[in-house]
């Protein structure tokens, strides 16, 4: 597939906002590139809706081309994709942390990229609250990419194919932060999963087997405190019952807040795919899903007490773990896995 011919043929529909019934009906306005937007009917009104950065074609091509390009990395060796692969819902299946530049370890588990556009923070502390400033994270943390905007607009001036795409997608000749990081967001904001079993289900699609049908009314009565359908997060910061085993270096979001109630918080992850993500939490420690549902069944009360969340989980057993696993699974969504308007096609991507 080369550059421009790209082909995303997702329809614009009315959206249906079932917590916000002010939403419904509205329609997501587009340029006339034919490249759209589908908000799923039955998720609520994103946070980003693209108004001040405009979808085209070309800037999907412009931010694909870049997350996938290790020029985004001081010494050119690592690029978005070295720890989000399509494959694996965008996160790191097999590694605990994130390994960056010079093969640096980070302190946290690299968290899958979906549905970006309905979170209002972004990272594990929500030390990020816009999708067009993300980026910026990993781009200038040591560990990861070590490089800064300055030296990498430098290397996207000097690069011919570069300077063709940026002129294409914004029709400018100036290539500067604002358009990099713009770019990157079209392709981020387009990674929607909405088509796992469970979907099919709401949608009358698809049976479930009794064990999956069991396995949702655990999960209903146990985790959807935090872990909300139809996004599978509430959004907020919680603790998750490992405040005195974490690594000391991380104090979750009171590293951005400094605010002694928010130490080991960390923001709830999404369960859509979460069966193709291992390992889990945000360090990584847990390798199989029956050891984090473990984790949850064993708290001890003096965890538990004052906090909703893990308080609504309390005994799993033996079955009712097989039961919530198999439910689990039902929120993989092979078309968004496999989809091949987000994997790198070599020919788009060539050396710098």
């Amino acid at each position: 597939m080369k550059a421009g011919k790209v082909m995303i043929t997702i329809s614009v529909m009315a959206v249906l906002n079932v917590c916000a019934a002010s939403f419904v009906n509205e329609h997501i306005l587009l340029p006339s590139k034919k490249l759209k937007l589908e908000i799923p009917s039955e998720f609520p009104k994103p946070y980003y809706l693209f108004y001040n950065n405009s979808i085209s074609l070309e800037k999907f091509n412009l931010g694909k081309k870049l997350f996938y390009d290790p020029i985004l990395s001081s010494d050119s060796s690592t690029s978005c994709a070295s720890c989000h692969h399509p494959a694996e819902a965008f996160a790191d299946r097999g590694h605990p942390l994130s390994e960056g530049v010079g093969h640096r370890l980070g302190i946290r588990n690299t968290p899958s990229l979906q549905n970006l556009i309905w979170k209002d923070n972004l990272m594990w502390d929500g030390g990020i609250n816009h999708i067009e400033f993300q980026p910026l994270s990993p781009l200038t943390n040591k560990d990861e990419m070590n490089e800064n905007l300055e030296n990498l607009l430098i290397k996207l001036r000097r690069n011919p194919e570069y300077k063709a795409m940026f002129k294409s997608a914004f029709e400018d000749t100036v290539i500067n932060s604002e358009m990099t990081l713009k770019s990157i967001s079209i392709f981020l904001g387009l990674l929607i999963s909405a088509n796992s079993d469970y979907d099919k289900y709401v949608r009358k699609e698809k049976s479930f087997s009794q064990e999956q049908q069991r396995g949702l009314n655990l999960f209903i009565n146990k985790c959807s405190h935090c872990h909300t359908p139809p996004l599978f997060t509430n959004n907020t910061f919680e603790l998750n019952g490992l405040p005195y085993a974490c690594n000391t270096l991380d104090s979750g979001r009171a590293r951005i807040t400094g605010a002694p109630q928010d130490y080991y918080k960390f923001k709830v992850p999404s369960l859509r795919n979460v069966s193709v993500t291992s390992p889990w939490m945000h360090d990584g420690r847990f390798n199989t899903l029956e050891s984090v549902l473990d984790h949850y069944a064993d708290l001890p009360s003096s965890t538990t007490s004052g906090n909703p969340g893990l308080q609504s989980i309390g005994p799993i057993s033996n079955d009712d773990k097989k039961d919530i696993i198999e439910f689990l699974k039902t929120l993989t969504d092979t078309v968004f896995l496999q989809d091949q308007r987000f994997t790198m096609d070599h020919e788009l991507l060539k050396k710098n």
